[in-house]
């Protein structure tokens, strides 16, 4: 039987930050992942570094987040393919030319660059954007990343700080003392920390998380050549509303010369399987704003599931009737922009300090214990 200060249960980007945040505080962790690290939604996601400004405390998260992977982009190997290249948010109309300059005030009230372009500066920035378009939200500091290689770097850090990673080790029952594996071995610990996605309810039913599917398509070389992040201004309310499925257009350029192409949202839907309808609205979208993508081959189409909580935050912090259960889950779309800014709120709480922005958001209270409150559903 091993014993730690803390055991991280999840090897997704977010566990696999936070056990970096922990080690390096001199915690002893561990780190405990079903299958191996990064391979589950962390390997679905887009892997954008995006600040997203829906409410004050998303924007207070994602901004905090994004200049902390600034700060760590120096030290990551190439292999994570860190790029810079910034986010344009398209205007495709006056009425979405009028809500940039709403953007703007709020990004640069929350310290995060951003500028307005109108549509001569967004096709010189551009060109291989279909005609049309009357502008766009420059936000600078955006960035992109290929996540699994993102997670491993983390665990490995962790590992080298002494930590224990255990991949093959699904987790059974989580207790105050610690958790027991599928194969019965206890890892005893002061500190449970669940950040397992989608699976985190099968260990904690009464959490509030439930699956948002979503397809996700990569491109042959030769693709348009995209130097920005692109995203329309309706991605917005295809990322939080809840009357079916939707589609968005989200285009990212890797640094290997393909175009990674999103998005779908399908809320409540559990199934991994590629539904060529909802794939077929996507490329649709997709063309309408890079018509260059007619006839252009996709090398692999796949999908993933968001774990999403009722009002679209992350539950960061300890569970309220459980103070041995520490929870990082119910990031939705945000796990891999937010990794590193839920990693530093949830271990300043376990090590009572002062966090660089307010917690009391993302705390799981909301749901949970008896201070629980009616959140309206995004």
């Amino acid at each position: 039987m091993s014993a730690f200060d803390c055991v991280i249960v999840g090897g997704g980007i977010v566990g696999a930050a936070l056990a970096e945040a922990l080690s390096t505080e001199g915690m002893s962790v561990a780190l405990v992942e079903a299958r191996s690290i990064g391979a589950a939604t962390t390997a679905c996601g887009m892997g954008h570094l995006v600040a997203m400004d829906d409410n004050a405390a998303e924007l207070a998260l994602t901004a905090y987040s994004v200049s902390l992977w600034r700060q760590l982009a120096q030290g990551l190997p190439r292999t994570v393919e860190y790029d810079a290249c910034g986010t344009l948010w398209l205007a495709a109309d006056d009425e979405e030319m009028a809500a940039v300059s709403a953007k703007v005030a709020n990004y640069r009230a929350a310290g995060v660059r951003a500028e307005v372009l109108d549509a001569a500066a967004l096709y010189e920035a551009e060109p291989a954007l279909a005609p049309g378009l009357v502008g766009a939200l420059r936000v600078p500091d955006d960035a992109v990343l290929y996540p699994p290689v993102a997670a491993r770097t983390f665990a490995q850090r962790a590992q080298a700080r002494g930590a224990k990673v255990m991949t093959g080790c699904p987790v059974r029952e989580l207790r105050p003392e610690g958790v027991v594996l599928a194969n019965g071995e206890v890892l005893k610990a002061g500190r449970v920390v669940l950040a397992a996605g989608v699976a985190s309810p099968s260990l904690c039913p009464e959490l509030p998380i439930s699956p948002r599917k979503g397809h996700l398509l990569i491109t042959r070389r030769g693709a348009p050549v995209v130097h920005h992040q692109l995203v329309e201004l309706g991605y917005l309310k295809s990322a939080h509303g809840t009357d079916g499925a939707s589609v968005a257009f989200n285009a990212q350029p890797r640094v290997t010369g393909q175009l990674l192409l999103g998005s779908s949202r399908q809320p409540g839907e559990a199934s991994r399987e590629v539904e060529a309808a909802i794939l077929e609205r996507m490329l649709k979208r997709a063309a309408m704003f890079l018509p260059g993508l007619d006839g252009l081959q996709a090398l692999r189409v796949w999908t993933g599931l968001r774990p999403a909580s009722p009002d679209g935050l992350p539950l960061l912090g300890a569970h309220p009737e459980k103070p041995w259960l520490w929870l990082a889950c119910g990031h939705e779309g945000l796990g891999i922009t937010t990794a590193t800014g839920s990693a530093r709120l949830v271990a300043d709480q376990m090590l009572g300090r002062t966090s660089a922005i307010d917690v009391s958001a993302y705390s799981p209270s909301r749901f949970l214990g008896g201070t629980t409150r009616e959140v309206a559903h995004a």
